[in-house]
């Protein structure tokens, strides 16, 4: 079976010690690729040298919300010149954070607004942070449409999943899905068409069960698709040869 981690972070500092070995255990468990999402400038070039170092893992470059406040013109160019690499395949993490609001919502605004532009300009698909900012997230994507987006870390409500999946955009769930406490989370995994789902770890945060508290890493989508496949009442070969076929697709993978 191939699986897809479409959404991790192997360049942050919690893999520097095992890097490597991180990555060949991936490989070992059956993951076909992995895309390592950048989050700011400095992660968005680690990301891509990631990216030219392992043929199977590719790159997505992008500025998290929580950076808004430290974005301007500057950063955009360097984005755009990082993007210009053939292994970037998204741009990546963007979006909206009204929870921890660690950067002014107008500038947070402002610099989703350049994201999405700079993505339509060059063709890519985008990568979304959402954290109770739905009617501000949706209002930017429509009005930029068309594109292609995901959803990462989907933890909103049915509503905005409906609203997101008549956009045509896709959806992607973590590891956090096995909690004892996420039955909210489940629901909404069953509610979402298989065809629109993606894997996704956001390691080193959010491992499965049992590992809370512990650094998680890619190969866990194989726990995940277990889930999913529970969830659904299918096989989890089912569920890896479908996301992976989403994923491939979105991201332009051959």
């Amino acid at each position: 079976m191939d699986y897809i981690d479409t959404h991790c972070h192997l360049d942050f500092p919690e893999f520097d010690h095992d890097r490597q070995e991180v990555i060949q255990r991936a490989r070992k468990e059956g993951l076909s690729y992995i895309i390592n999402i950048g989050s700011s400038i400095k992660g968005s070039r680690k990301s891509v040298e990631l990216a030219n170092e392992y043929d199977f893992i590719y790159a997505s470059v992008g500025i998290h919300p929580h950076e808004a406040d430290k974005a301007g013109e500057k950063q955009i160019d360097i984005l755009k010149e990082l993007a210009d690499n053939p292994k970037v395949v998204a741009i990546g993490e963007i979006g909206l954070d009204y929870y921890r609001n660690y950067s002014k919502t107008e500038n947070q605004k402002s610099l989703f607004l350049d994201l999405v532009k700079l993505a339509k300009d060059l063709g890519l698909p985008v990568v979304i942070h959402n954290r109770q900012a739905e009617s501000d997230v949706l209002k930017v994507l429509k009005e930029a449409m068309p594109i292609q987006a995901v959803i990462h870390c989907f933890s909103a409500d049915e509503k905005f999943l409906k609203e997101i999946l008549d956009l045509g955009f896709f959806v992607s769930y973590t590891c956090n899905i096995t909690y004892k406490k996420a039955q909210n989370l489940r629901d909404l995994v069953e509610k979402t068409p298989l065809d629109r789902i993606f894997l996704e770890t956001d390691a080193p945060y959010l491992p499965p069960e049992g590992l809370r508290g512990k650094r998680n890493e890619p190969f866990w989508v194989k726990r995940l698709a277990g889930e999913i496949a529970k969830i659904k009442n299918t096989t989890g070969e089912e569920v890896a040869k479908i996301t992976t076929q989403n994923a491939k697709a979105f991201f332009k993978l051959k």
